[in-house]
């Protein structure tokens, strides 16, 4: 289940959204996940439904392997779920026991699992399409405003992409770590809860000190090559916006003002 999980893994494809800037593709997904919270209507979820299947498909990831991350999430999505769907008030339509179902609950609910779910796709797009280094230029150029506030933006960059890319690592890591302790005996099924979650200890110990490892490896390489933050660095290959990622910006400016006309239709 741990090798599933697929945040912060790029997925190798000749595809137009492979191809974009990263700086444009950032935008893109911050532009989706804002407009998933404006409105709660059927209208803007159906819009948001439309490009986000565009994005895939122009994506060339599969679909399969896209929703792989899902199952990671899939026990908070159901929490989630389950409080709104009980602990909203509102016109009753089924109750049992101590629990009622009401009118607003059930939409709030099933409103609330669509957001996820879509904005977990919406930004497994931005990874799965990104590699690491393209994605530490479009966040340092993105936020580089902030350098008139003092605000090592580079720094910020760097330690944001390396954090995501360690999570397919520190997963990978902790499946192998399961495996041997399994393979010595351990029992992590059984039990209650707290005897499950003692039985985690054997887990976290090796796992902290290979994470402690892996980061101490990590810095002695960059100071090996000369690594001494932003300040007066150059790039190899500098960002530069291309036809496509104005066609791309067009797009956006398209679905905002779908989004914004559906959710006005709604409310008059």
């Amino acid at each position: 289940m741990l090798r599933e999980i697929t945040l912060g893994q790029y997925y190798d494809a000749d595809s137009v959204i492979h191809k974009l800037d990263p700086r444009t593709k950032l935008a893109g997904t911050f532009v989706f996940i804002i407009s998933l919270f404006l409105f709660r209507s059927a209208s803007v979820t159906l819009v948001a439904t439309f490009f986000l299947i565009l994005l895939v498909s122009l994506s060339r990831v599969p679909f399969s392997y896209m929703i792989r991350g899902m199952k990671g999430i899939f026990l908070i999505l159901m929490i989630t779920v389950v409080f709104n769907l009980f602990l909203t008030p509102g016109i009753p339509l089924v109750s049992f026991w101590k629990f009622t179902i009401t009118d607003e609950g059930l939409k709030i609910a099933v409103f609330t699992a669509i957001r996820l779910v879509y904005l977990i796709i919406g930004s497994s797009v931005l990874t799965l399409t990104t590699t690491p280094n393209n994605l530490t230029d479009g966040l340092e150029a993105l936020m580089s405003p902030l350098k008139l506030f003092k605000v090592p933006v580079h720094e910020v960059a760097m330690m944001m992409t390396i954090a995501l890319r360690f999570i397919p690592i520190l997963m990978e890591e902790t499946d192998k770590i399961m495996k041997a302790q399994e393979a010595r005996g351990a029992d992590f099924e059984s039990g209650n809860i707290i005897e499950r979650a003692k039985a985690l200890v054997p887990i976290l110990v090796p796992l902290f000190v290979s994470a402690f490892r892996r980061a101490n490896d990590l810095a002695l390489a960059m100071e090996a090559r000369c690594y001494r933050g932003g300040e007066g660095r150059t790039k190899m290959k500098p960002l530069v916006y291309k036809g496509r990622d104005y066609t791309a910006y067009g797009v956006m400016l398209i679905y905002i003002i779908l989004i914004f006309a559906a959710g006005i239709i709604i409310k008059l």
